[in-house]
């Protein structure tokens, strides 16, 4: 059931700032504990508002949630078929909003990549069952890169009728 109150649109510059406070303060909710000082720092510097700004600026595009003014949702997406980041604050989780991010986003994806067939996402072990949920499923071990440990995921499209 998607929830009225709430509105999804492209990030802008004005809600860079917003975005990387929301994923630090639910990164150090949920993930922190996971991770080495190393992957904590590293990850912190993936999220700096400069960071968030130069990938934009590339290969990545970003889709926010808001109620009222407030960003309480957001996606990252690299090169059309990967999540980088999809994080919900904690208030507002298990509102379906990750769920219509991704949608949204797979929109996107698919309008530039019409024949995209998966989706790909490094989670955290605290994300692995909200991926399953939204239909990732685990496609191999355990990693662990600059302090950083995740389990690759993907998610199976399906066809695109031709058109």
């Amino acid at each position: 059931m998607l929830d009225k109150t709430l509105t999804y649109r492209p990030l802008t510059e004005n809600d860079i700032l917003a975005v990387s406070e929301l994923v630090a303060r639910v990164f150090n909710e949920f993930v922190a504990s996971e991770y080495s000082s190393e992957g904590v720092q590293e990850f912190h510097r993936y999220i700096q508002p400069s960071a968030l700004r130069a990938r934009a600026q590339t290969n990545h595009f970003s889709l926010i949630s808001l109620e009222q003014d407030k960003v309480v949702g957001m996606i990252e997406m690299r090169g059309h078929n990967h999540v980088s980041l999809l994080f919900v604050a904690p208030e507002f989780q298990r509102r379906g909003i990750a769920k219509e991010l991704l949608h949204q986003a797979l929109q996107i994806c698919r309008a530039n990549e019409p024949r995209l067939s998966t989706i790909s996402v490094n989670s955290s072990a605290y994300a692995v069952p909200i991926y399953e949920r939204l239909g990732f499923r685990r496609a191999g071990e355990r990693q662990v890169r600059n302090g950083i440990g995740f389990l690759p995921m993907l998610l199976k499209l399906p066809n695109q009728p031709d058109g």
